[in-house]
């Protein structure tokens, strides 16, 4: 599972996640790409998840590229626990994605299979996604 080395600090804010990405919106390197549409936190669960979904649906066919990482550390209190003591110990990571940002490139397939196999990532994510391919218009989807 996806998580940081080391890090300056074990507990973090929660923060905003207003306005688009500013960075990471652009491909870079795949034929195909899957981009978010909504703000959300994408678990290091969920990121392994769609890994192994686009993966199997490759057949062992081209390459992939994981555009995001889960750096920002998830806190949660134990139920039924009463105010004050503190926060709670960290449970997860998570990626803080905005709209508009990259989060997985293929490339090395057929049109349909690329389509195919990162639909099938997007149903892993809370998030809604969609697919782009190579020279297409930012606004339009596959």
């Amino acid at each position: 599972m996806l998580m940081p080395k080391r890090v300056k600090w074990r507990k973090v804010m929660r923060g905003r996640m207003t306005g688009k990405a500013q960075r990471g919106a652009d491909m870079i390197v795949g034929e195909y790409a899957l981009q978010a549409v909504e703000p959300g936190w994408v678990t290091a669960r969920q990121i392994e998840a769609a890994r192994r979904t686009i993966v199997h649906s490759m057949k062992r066919h081209g390459k992939v590229w994981i555009r995001i990482f889960p750096d920002k550390p998830y806190t949660h209190r134990p139920p039924e626990t009463r105010m004050g003591k503190g926060k709670g110990n960290v449970e997860y990571y998570v990626a803080v994605v905005k709209p508009g940002r990259i989060m997985f490139e293929i490339s090395g397939l057929e049109r349909e299979e690329a389509i195919h196999a990162l639909n099938q990532a997007g149903y892993k994510f809370s998030i809604k996604t969609k697919v782009l391919a190579r020279g297409q218009e930012a606004g339009e989807g596959v």
